[in-house]
């Protein structure tokens, strides 16, 4: 498996779930050894989106995956670059 997709639609309003599935998903994705995590926090007023890139740039997250990437074309969408 090369890649996770984490929809954040069904959550959107709950902030601690958010938190909880993203640190999920990135544990994940370490210890499988995937490559991309695709994160699609809606296109919406970008709160969520700005939400997500605030955890992900937490120190300790931050240590965890290579590269972050907002999709140029899809607004809603971010991809979290592995390199392991």
């Amino acid at each position: 498996m090369a890649k996770i997709k984490l929809d954040l639609h069904d959550i959107y309003n709950r902030g601690d779930r958010i938190d909880a599935e993203l640190e999920r998903v990135m544990n994940e994705a370490v210890e499988k050894g995937i490559k991309t995590v695709e994160i699609i926090p809606g296109k919406g007023s970008g709160q969520l989106k700005k939400k997500v890139i605030r955890f992900l740039q937490q120190k300790r997250i931050k240590e965890k995956y290579h590269r972050l990437e907002k999709d140029s074309k899809n607004f809603g969408r971010v991809f979290v670059h592995f390199r392991h």
